[in-house]
């Protein structure tokens, strides 16, 4: 569950300033603090880690890690969302730099990995927000249940089982893998 910390108002800008060692999002004006369990944090860095051998080692773009916020949200141009893992295709960032602050175009695939304290409603909610900024590829990663939700810009939706193989033809020809591997090692 996320947790609203105060009353304040905050900015993008005073999101960048805040303590490094947090990770919070900025809504309606309100820091949102985004704690991940440990198995989930972990499955998180393992697709990060995938998705840069496939995307950085070939130059095809850059894949970021939670802490990346994006002010990409056409509707509310004050919320900063920071995604598990993003991707983002090479030609589409401004001089082909990652920006010092927060990227203000939407990625081209965002990752939410389910934590212990996450809410339904929340998550759903996430992933409407994604879409709705043009983010053409959304996963929504769940360690318990094993699964990998695919949601696609055209409102299509795929759940994937461990036997499944996840792809991303549309941004990364060559990247494939198991769901099971994603769970690895509790899948041994």
């Amino acid at each position: 569950m996320s947790a609203v910390l105060s009353e304040r108002r905050y900015t993008p800008e005073d999101l960048l300033a805040l303590d490094a060692d947090r990770v919070y999002e900025l809504v309606d004006g309100a820091l949102v603090e985004k704690p991940m369990g440990a198995f989930s944090s972990w499955v998180a860095g393992l697709i990060l880690h995938m998705l840069a051998a496939a995307a950085q080692d070939k130059g095809l773009g850059w894949v970021l890690p939670p802490d990346t916020g994006y002010q990409c949200f056409p509707d509310e141009p004050q919320k900063v969302r920071k995604p598990d893992v993003s991707l983002i295709r090479r030609g589409r960032l401004p001089g082909e730099r990652i920006p010092s602050g927060h990227i203000r175009i939407a990625p081209d695939l965002a990752v939410e990995v389910i934590s212990p304290n996450d809410l339904f409603y929340e998550v759903d909610a996430k992933v409407s927000e994604y879409l709705t900024a043009g983010i053409p590829v959304v996963w929504v990663v769940n360690p318990d249940a094993r699964t990998v939700q695919v949601y696609h810009a055209d409102h299509s939706f795929e759940r994937l089982q461990e036997t499944d193989e996840l792809t991303l033809p549309e941004l990364l020809p060559e990247f494939r893998c198991r769901v099971a591997a994603l769970f690895a090692p509790a899948a041994e």
